[in-house]
C-alpha cells in the first residue's frame, strides 16, 4: 500500500511537498477506511481538491513520471519539467520518493535528478522499521557504482553477481539502478536481493494512473465472456442505456484508422518495453485512447491480437461502437476495472475522476468502489472539483486534501485535517466560501464599450 509521496522541484512543485496516507490518530469515524499493517494505520482514499491550474494534475503526473523513469529512464522531454517559477531551479536537483508496503515490508524508494541536464544524481532504497529507524538496502551517488547497505548480507555467489551488475552500471546518467536489477533477472525466493524486483514490480504494476483522455490497465476483465457479462450488469446500474457488451476482433490496419499513427506507435512501443522488462513471453493490456477502446495481446514473435468493444442498447437490433457513446459512458469504461479488479494491493491514481459524470453518478461509483474493496488492500487517490462528495459520511477529514498556488506561484499540498472543524459542519459549503483555500480567485475586468 502507498504510505507517502514526496516531490520537490517538479512542474509546479517548488519546495518539498508530501501526500501522506497515514491516518490521523484523532479521528474515529469511518474506521473501514483504514488498513492496519503491523503498527501503522494507512488510509484507503485521498481526495484532492484545488482550483484550475493549482497543480492537481501535476500531482498525478508525479506518479506517472516515477513509473516512466523506471521503465525507460529519464525522458528527453523532461529537461523542461523542473519548477520554472525561479531561475535557480534549472540547476537544482529534483526529488522524488515513494514510501510503500509490499506484503508487510515497508520500503522508501526514490531518486533525485537535475532535469535540465537529464542527469540522475542519486538513487536509494531503504527498508523502514516500525521504531522509526531504517535499513539502507542500496544507494547510488552520481556516476559511482551503486553499493549495498551494510545490513545486506550476501552469499559469495550473490556478492559476485551484484558486483558485476554494479560495476557495469557505473557511469549511467539517465537510467535507474532499480530498473537494471529488475530487467530480465531471475531471483530465487530466498535471495537477499529480492527487494530489487519487489520494489520495482510494486511501483510499475501496482500503481495504475488514469488520465481523463487515456487509460491503461493490465486487467483481464475485458478478455472473457464471464467478466464481460459482469461488466454489462454493472454498467446498467449507472443508467447509461448500455445493456450488453461484447468484443470484436480487428486488425492493426483497422485500429490504425481509429486512432492517430503516433498514438498507435506509442502503444506498441509501450507493450514491447513491458515484455522486455518482465522477461515474459506475452503480455496483454487494455487501452482507452480518445474514442477508441482496445484489448491487445502481444506474444513473442507473433502478430498482436486486438479486440474492440461492441455495445448494445436496450432492444435495438443494431450494434454500437465505443466511439458512439457519450463522454460519461466512455469515462465509466476508464473506471470500471477499478470495481471488478481482484489484483491485491493496487493504488489507483485518477485525474479528474468526475469528468463527464453526473454528481450522483460520481457518488454512486465511489460508494461501489468502497463496498467492492472493503477490508481489502486497495487504495484510490483522485483529483476532483466535485464538492458534493466532500462529506464526512463519505470520506474522513484526513482523506481530503487541497492543492493551492502560493504567492510565488508554487503548488502547496495540505490536508483538511489541519483545520479544526465540528463533525456536523457542512464541508462543501465551507470549501466554496473559501474557508480552506484552494478555490479560484478572480480579478476584475472592464469591458471597453465604444461610443
Amino acid at each position: 500500500m502507498l504510505i507517502k509521496l514526496s516531490v520537490e522541484n517538479y512542474k509546479s512543485f517548488d519546495h518539498k511537498e508530501e501526500l501522506s496516507m497515514i491516518s490521523s490518530s484523532k479521528l474515529q469515524g469511518n474506521k473501514t477506511h483504514r488498513m492496519k499493517i503491523k503498527q501503522t494505520q494507512l488510509l484507503k482514499n485521498a481526495v484532492v481538491y484545488g482550483a484550475n491550474a493549482s497543480g492537481k494534475s501535476n500531482l498525478v503526473a508525479v506518479f506517472a513520471f516515477i513509473k516512466t523513469v523506471l521503465v525507460g529512464g529519464l525522458p528527453v522531454g523532461s529537461v523542461a519539467d523542473f519548477c520554472r517559477n525561479r531561475e535557480v531551479n534549472a540547476d537544482r536537483e529534483s526529488f522524488f520518493e515513494l514510501q510503500f508496503t509490499v506484503d508487510d515490508t515497508f520500503y522508501a524508494y526514490g531518486f533525485s535528478a537535475i532535469l535540465s541536464q537529464r542527469k540522475i544524481t542519486e538513487e536509494w532504497l531503504y527498508e523502514l522499521m516500525q521504531d522509526g529507524g531504517s535499513h539502507q538496502l542500496f544507494i547510488r551517488e552520481g556516476r559511482n557504482a551503486p553499493v549495498l547497505g551494510k545490513d545486506v548480507k550476501l552469499s559469495a555467489t550473490e556478492k559476485r553477481r551484484f558486483g558485476v551488475y554494479s560495476e557495469d552500471f557505473a557511469g549511467q546518467d539517465t537510467q535507474l539502478f532499480l530498473t537494471e536489477m529488475s530487467r530480465g533477472k531471475r531471483y530465487n525466493k530466498n535471495s537477499k536481493l529480492i527487494f530489487f524486483p519487489e520494489a520495482f514490480n510494486w511501483i510499475t504494476r501496482n500503481i495504475i494512473v488514469i488520465n481523463p483522455n487515456i487509460g491503461i490497465s493490465n486487467s483481464e476483465v475485458f478478455y472473457n465472456d464471464e467478466s464481460l457479462d459482469s461488466i454489462s450488469k454493472l454498467i446498467q446500474t449507472f443508467d447509461t442505456g448500455v445493456t450488453d457488451i461484447k468484443t470484436r476482433q480487428i486488425t492493426i490496419e483497422e485500429m490504425s484508422k481509429m486512432i492517430p499513427a503516433e498514438v498507435l506507435q506509442s502503444i506498441f512501443t509501450h507493450l514491447k518495453a513491458q515484455i522486455q522488462m518482465s522477461n515474459a513471453l506475452s503480455i496483454q493490456m487494455t487501452w482507452r485512447v480518445a474514442d477508441g477502446f482496445f484489448n491487445i495481446q502481444v506474444k513473442e514473435n507473433s502478430e498482436p491480437e486486438i479486440t474492440t468493444l461492441v455495445l448494445k442498447h436496450g432492444r435495438s437490433a443494431f450494434d454500437f461502437s465505443f466511439s458512439e457513446e457519450s463522454d460519461g459512458t466512455k469515462r465509466l469504461f476508464d473506471l470500471i476495472d477499478m470495481l471488478l479488479t481482484d489484483r491485491p494491493d493496487t493504488v489507483f491514481v485518477v485525474d479528474e475522476l468526475e469528468r463527464s459524470l453526473h454528481p450522483k453518478l460520481t457518488e454512486h461509483f465511489l460508494k461501489m468502489f468502497m463496498e467492492a474493496h472493503n477490508e481489502i488492500r486497495m487504495q484510490l487517490v483522485f483529483t476532483t472539483h466535485e464538492d458534493t462528495i466532500m462529506d464526512q459520511d463519505l470520506f474522513r477529514r484526513d482523506e481530503i486534501w487541497f492543492v493551492e498556488r502560493d504567492a510565488d506561484n508554487a503548488s502547496k499540498i495540505y490536508s483538511l485535517d489541519r483545520f479544526k472543524e465540528r463533525y456536523d459542519k457542512k464541508l462543501s459549503k465551507a470549501y466554496l466560501e473559501g474557508r480552506y483555500g484552494a478555490i479560484p480567485v478572480f480579478r476584475q475586468f472592464s469591458f471597453q464599450k465604444g461610443e
